[in-house]
């Protein structure tokens, strides 16, 4: 667990945009990146006077503007076909994501397939991009994915029925605009899922392997581990959640609150660029086939057992962890820093309404091989992970999320 490079790393868009109203510059860039667009959202999205707006500023710079409002959540390869069957022979200048994670992650996928053709399949994995792509804006509508600034899109292959990536620095959106004032009409329960999914990048981000990564690694690999650079977005993302995160979820008209989180969820974002996530999002892909839990939510209900397995090999993580969170003052010994730091995690996640066990969930005992030998196979989030990460490793920490056992043990 040490970056004896002194290596920092952070993949990123252009230019970031952020703060309330900042929507209202969409047009003015948009313009200096071509003449024609397309926005590519949801059904909800589009009904809204927010979208409207957009539209008419886009249009009043005299660009040509068509839309996609069919997407879905967990994005489905059907979008990515439909977009390239509809738009394909006429692709636009530029594309704008507007929208949660799937609205921006198709947003990404479609500026690959639009400039080079052929199936979204054919880009899967990682740096499989020939090169530059269409041009895209991210304009994030939830506080929680980071997805406006990562360097992947994520997509369901509903035919295959397991989610893919693109992961590739040429997908990066060159302008993300991040507007709080657009998360205020989010409905409370995906504020919470997305907060809880932010909170657990900024943990697995700060908590995950050093790889020290040699030049041709960098060259070849999207998650080169954490850094100098990612541990400064996540000391600054994790302050913010602790000052807000239960603020917005009991008051979800609070700006002050939506803008903390909002900024929370992008320094996640700028994190898991890099250093990717680890144990908790390697298990819960497998477990929500299971109970069809939201992301968040079901990584937010792994995260207290992740912890506990992980603390013993990212001692010195944990307990600066707690100086972030202000629970480490008193505190002498690094594990019981640690210990403060993974206690006042979950009351985060309490407050946002996060089941801190697992078989509200719909896991028992008979699913643990199944959730295991899946969870394993995520070989980029295993090697992120601070402890091994086995299949004996993870039914045993599924058992006790289980039987809900969140008392200090050395080991699952």
């Amino acid at each position: 667990m040490e970056n004896t490079l002194g290596i920092g790393l952070v993949r990123q868009p252009n230019t970031v945009l952020f703060g309330p109203g900042q929507r209202r510059q969409l047009g003015r860039i948009a313009a200096s990146m071509g003449k024609s667009v397309l926005i590519v959202t949801d059904e909800r999205m589009a009904g809204t006077d927010s979208f409207a707006d957009m539209v008419a500023d886009l249009t009043a710079q005299g660009l040509t503007v068509d839309s996609f409002t069919e997407a879905l959540p967990d994005l489905p390869r059907s979008n990515v076909l439909a977009v390239a069957e509809r738009f394909g022979a006429n692709p636009p200048d530029l594309i704008v994501g507007l929208g949660g994670g799937s609205c921006m992650d198709l947003a990404k996928a479609c500026s690959v397939v639009l400039r080079f053709g052929g199936d979204v399949r054919d880009y899967f994995g990682e740096f499989a991009v020939p090169g530059p792509t269409v041009p895209t804006i991210a304009i994030p509508t939830t506080g929680g994915t980071g997805a406006e600034v990562t360097n992947l899109a994520i997509v369901f292959d509903d035919e295959k029925q397991m989610k893919m990536a693109i992961a590739d620095a040429s997908i990066v959106p060159d302008v993300a605009i991040i507007d709080p004032e657009l998360t205020v009409t989010c409905p409370p329960g995906l504020t919470a899922a997305t907060a809880a999914d932010a909170l657990s990048h900024l943990v697995e981000g700060f908590t995950a392997r050093p790889k020290n990564p040699s030049p041709d690694q960098l060259a070849t690999e999207v998650y080169v581990g954490k850094n100098r650079i990612t541990d400064v977005f996540c000391e600054e993302g994790l302050r913010l959640m602790n000052r807000s995160l239960g603020t917005v979820v009991e008051t979800p008209s609070d700006l002050a609150a939506r803008s903390d989180v909002m900024f929370a969820a992008y320094c996640a974002g700028m994190v898991i660029n890099t250093t990717g996530t680890a144990a908790a999002h390697a298990i819960q892909s497998p477990m929500a086939s299971i109970g069809h839990t939201p992301h968040g939510i079901g990584v937010g209900a792994l995260l207290p057992y992740v912890m506990r397995a992980n603390q013993p090999y990212a001692r010195e993580e944990f307990a600066r962890m707690a100086d972030i969170l202000g629970v480490g003052g008193g505190l002498e010994s690094l594990d019981d820093k640690g210990r403060a730091a993974i206690a006042r995690i979950e009351e985060l996640l309490a407050a946002a309404g996060v089941p801190l066990e697992l078989e509200s969930l719909g896991v028992s005992e008979a699913h643990f091989d199944q959730i295991a030998r899946s969870a394993v196979t995520a070989r980029r989030l295993v090697l992120n992970n601070p402890a091994p990460l086995t299949e004996d490793f993870v039914k045993k920490l599924l058992a006790r999320g289980v039987a809900n056992d969140r008392s200090w043990w050395a080991a699952p």
